[in-house]
Order: C-alpha cells, then sequence, then structure tokens
C-alpha cells in the first residue's frame, strides 16, 4: 500500500538544500562585493574565493538534483560516481565509490548517493566512505571520530519517526528510506568498531502458506 507523505516532509526538504547551498552562495556574493571594489590587493584572493564557491556550490547543485531530484528518467549529466567525486572534494571526507556500485541501475545509485549524504553527516570531524552494491542491496561503510547517527536520524532512517518529530537534520535519513521503500529495499544501521555501516538490503517477501 502506498504510503501517504505529510506535506511536512518536502518542505523539511527544501528548507534543508537550501541550507546547504546558502553557503556557497554567500562566499560568491562576499567575493564579487570584494571585487567591485577594486582593491589590487584583494583582487586575486576574491577570485579565488568566488572561483572556490562556484565549484562547490554547482558540485552540490548536481549532486542534490541527482540525489532528491531524479525520478527514474533517462540520466543526463555526470555519473553518480564523478557527483559524489564532486561533492566531498575539498572536505575532510574520503569517498570512494566501488565499481560494482557504478554498474548497478541509476535508481539504486540514487539511493547511494541519498546514503552517503546522511552518512557525511554523521562524520562532522571527517572520515571515509565506501559505498558498494551488496547482495542486490547497497551497504555504505563509514569510518572516523564520533558517535555515528544520532537517536534521531536513527528513527528516521528505520522510518519510526513521526513527521512531526522531523527535523531539517534528519529529513535526509526519512527520504532515503523512503527511496529505498520504493525500490523494495529497507535500510538498517550497524555500529562498528570506529564507524557504521549503512545497508539498504531486499524486504524479504512473505509467501502465502
Amino acid at each position: 500500500m502506498p504510503r501517504n507523505i505529510d506535506l511536512r516532509v518536502p518542505a523539511l526538504l527544501a528548507s534543508r538544500l537550501c541550507h546547504e547551498l546558502a553557503g556557497a552562495l554567500t562566499a560568491i556574493g562576499n567575493g564579487a562585493e570584494l571585487l567591485e571594489a577594486g582593491d589590487p590587493a584583494l583582487g586575486r584572493e576574491a577570485a579565488a574565493l568566488v572561483r572556490d564557491s562556484a565549484r562547490k556550490a554547482n558540485a552540490r547543485l548536481q549532486f542534490y538534483r541527482f540525489a532528491f531530484g531524479f525520478a527514474g528518467s533517462a540520466l543526463t549529466g555526470p555519473p553518480p560516481d564523478r557527483l559524489a567525486a564532486g561533492f566531498f572534494a575539498g572536505s575532510a571526507i574520503e569517498c570512494d565509490y566501488r565499481p560494482a556500485l557504478r554498474a548497478a541501475e541509476t535508481g539504486q545509485q540514487k539511493l547511494a548517493c541519498l546514503m552517503l549524504s546522511v552518512a557525511s553527516d554523521s562524520l562532522p570531524r571527517g572520515g571515509r566512505l565506501v559505498a558498494e552494491a551488496d547482495r542486490g542491496g547497497i551497504a555504505v561503510d563509514a569510518s572516523g571520530p564520533g558517535d555515528g547517527p544520532s537517536p534521531e536520524m536513527r528513527a528516521a532512517l528505520l522510518l519510526a519517526a513521526t513527521a512531526g518529530e522531523l527535523s531539517a537534520r534528519t529529513i535526509g535519513g526519512y527520504y532515503a528510506a523512503l527511496t529505498a521503500e520504493a525500490l523494495g529495499l529497507h535500510l538498517s544501521l550497524e555500529d562498528r568498531p570506529a564507524g557504521f555501516r549503512l545497508g539498504a538490503a531486499p524486504i524479504p517477501q512473505h509467501r502465502e502458506p
């Protein structure tokens, strides 16, 4: 049976995406203001700021367009592994997008990008993410300092949170779980030494006796 989606869910998604893009766009504006000031001493620094911020904004926009916007039509633009590489470029997180996952169907790669985004939120001091195809599903192994996903994020990932309990911080996990469900998968979270594993496995089929 299709799941009814509370209108709070898309509202929180929009809020989260705007927040993620705001920083880079603000930096572009700051750099442009410095260029307009006409100070030669600041010109190169300002130009570098604009270029770097524009690159980051573009990489994030392309990544989020695929992760949150792809709805099953033909994929256009860079492949998902390159989108993930651009998303994490220059950050404290290393992303290893394995070859077997690159060969997976596009809907599963959309889910993989959502899972990478969620897992990265739980590595505030940096770390490493490994995304791979795993027995008909997907797995993202995360390693780095920290306590892993918060209790609120765990509830969102398992679709155990109500719409009223969701926030802009946890909406990505909830949306990833909805996407997994639409693909016939369910998310799981396993704590591991120095990290955690976020998995998406096929939902068991119940057979009639």
